[in-house]
């Protein structure tokens, strides 16, 4: 009898063996501890005191693979609330790790602790983290580079090395001061001093020459750089001189591989590349470069950070510099044409799931307006009134509460209000010139609410009010695949019929072009309230934002689970 059992349990153990997907891989959990902090940093010979992780600027890097579990603990030691986002991680049924202050949580307070649980589901490739409350992601940033699953390859050439190159911004003053006096005076705010590259902004600043990056490479080989814009306001233009990229990921997705002398990445998007270096030693030194891409008014900016690609030698340290060539700052061809460029893989593998049929149909407007300057008040703003952004003319207004913790237990009357407009209430010729001159919005804290699985079409549509610029949009909770874009008025009968369909690329950012518009489809398979917002901070800042709120499914994997024990309280 003992036999029989042994035999049994054997054969069940092979056969549960043999049934198990190739790519099994249970995943591991690893834990992190993010210590916020206050740190003294020089830049540009001016030293000042931020916000950081761990003493870390750029923050620590979290490595992990498809399929882990992170627990992230963190504590807040600073005088600022403060909450961290995982940029891009689906959070499927962990709504209440996804960060956005006042969105899924109330922030952690000073002197308080949070603990974000979440497992990386689906995703591989390069996310990254920052705090999402005011403008404190400045500083407070880093990378997630997410690896295959074990025993799983990249479905390109492995890499030789693997380089995060954050691309970010530095502030001599204080970014809090800056955004508050903003929004007080309604005036738009301070610039940056400096483009950075992990932090150092490069040897064409003044008293920066010692601030430099340097990747440091041998010949023949190929390096996987990961690529995440982390600046605050702009759009960039990357490049390494003389050398080639081989674009292979974007936003955690794999995309079909294509050469490019240049990147544009937009703030929040991530783009993987594979740099093969020359075969040889050559005689020279390479910047790597990358400057702001911007068409608002007063255009007028020729910052630009620079790293260096030096490849390993021993002695010729005189060698000539080469810079490669950036496009101007207000070059929109270039954007557009590289976004056609970027395609799923689509294959059996790593197919590309769009939706084939639509539930809901959405066009936002997107752009800049203003709102009256309040009595007793002198204002900067436009007219004599002050900044404002919108999505459908609702200029989005932060609760004082969390949305998500309202909606789930079904007390959201007083906070929110779910008639977000699904189209422009008053139709006009949105990227007219001279552009349409009603520039006051509305204000309120409205969502959208969809049933849980539906399938959405969102076309976000630019509008030239007080300018044509470009916005890049991120939605969280979910990835989507940006089926179409094009410039001028988006066109409800001809335009659907031109959209891609079959290999779109899959993203978690996109940007509505400069006088244009862009389409994207994704599946509400995520229960939760789930933000959606510009991530040029100035125009989240000024109530470019929305929130989307998915209802729970039937089946217990598709209902929000309850808050966890330590949720932050307002």
């Amino acid at each position: 009898m003992a036999t029989s059992v042994i035999f049994l349990s054997l054969l069940f153990l092979f056969s549960s063996l043999c049934l198990m997907p190739s790519h099994a891989h249970a995943g591991i959990t690893r834990h992190y501890k993010f210590d916020i902090k206050m740190q003294n940093v020089t830049r540009l010979c001016s030293s000042k005191s931020i916000v950081t992780v761990n003493g870390k600027f750029p923050g620590p890097r979290i490595v992990t693979r498809e399929g882990d579990r992170l627990v992230i603990k963190v504590v807040n030691h600073v005088q600022y609330n403060i909450t961290i986002h995982w940029h891009g991680v689906r959070q499927l049924q962990s709504g209440w790790a996804d960060g956005p202050s006042y969105i899924t949580q109330c922030p952690i307070q000073t002197g308080q602790s949070y603990v974000y649980n979440f497992t990386i589901t689906g995703q591989r490739g390069t996310l990254w983290w920052h705090a999402h409350f005011s403008w404190l992601r400045a500083t407070v940033y880093g990378p997630i580079i997410i690896r295959p699953k074990l025993n799983v390859p990249y479905p390109f050439k492995k890499p030789y090395k693997e380089v995060p190159i954050m691309l970010g911004e530095w502030f001599k003053g204080d970014t809090e001061a800056i955004i508050a006096q903003s929004l007080q005076t309604g005036a738009g705010p301070n610039v940056s001093e400096a483009y950075t590259i992990n932090g150092l902004p490069g040897p064409l600043y003044n008293c920066s020459q010692k601030d430099t990056f340097k990747l440091k490479v041998k010949p023949g080989k190929t390096y996987l750089l990961r690529l995440i814009n982390a600046a605050l306001n702009d759009e960039l233009f990357f490049s390494i001189a003389n050398h080639t990229l081989t674009v292979v990921d974007a936003d955690a997705s794999y995309v079909k591989p294509f050469n490019t002398d240049i990147l544009f990445i937009s703030p929040g998007q991530t783009t993987n590349v594979l740099l093969k270096t020359k075969p040889h030693f050559p005689n020279a030194t390479y910047f790597m470069e990358a400057r702001p891409y911007f068409t608002g008014q007063g255009t007028i900016d020729n910052t630009t950070v620079a790293g260096v690609l030096q490849y390993q030698q021993n002695s010729n340290t005189n060698l000539p510099v080469l810079r490669p060539t950036l496009p101007q700052i207000n070059d929109t061809s270039f954007p557009a044409n590289f976004s056609t460029k970027l395609r799923s893989l689509a294959n059996s593998e790593y197919p590309a799931n769009v939706p084939q049929s639509v539930d809901k149909r959405f066009l936002f407007t997107v752009g800049l307006g203003s709102n009256p300057c309040p009595e007793n008040q002198t204002c900067q703003g436009p007219n004599g009134s002050k900044f404002a952004a919108s999505i459908n003319n609702v200029s989005f207004t932060l609760p004082s509460t969390a949305l998500l913790q309202v909606h789930y237990f079904g007390m959201a009357n007083g906070v929110y209000t779910t008639d977000f407009p699904s189209f422009p209430l008053m139709p006009f010729n949105y990227t007219a010139n001279p552009p349409f001159n009603h520039t006051h919005v509305g204000n309120g804290t409205k969502v959208v609410v969809l049933p849980f699985n539906t399938s959405v079409e969102l076309v976000m549509q630019g509008t030239t009010i007080l300018g044509a610029e470009s916005h890049p949009l991120h939605i969280h909770g979910f990835n989507f695949y940006v089926v179409g874009l094009g410039s001028g008025n988006f066109d409800p009968t001809n335009d659907p019929a031109k959209f891609n369909l079959l290999d779109p690329v899959e993203r978690n950012t996109v940007s509505v072009p400069s006088g244009g518009w862009v389409a994207v489809r994704f599946q509400a398979d995520n229960p939760g309230v789930w933000f959606m917002h510009c991530h040029l901070d100035v125009h989240l800042s000024w109530g470019l934002r929305m929130a989307w709120v998915v209802m729970d499914g039937k089946l217990p994997n598709q209902k929000l689970p309850p808050p966890p024990s330590d949720l932050p309280k307002c």
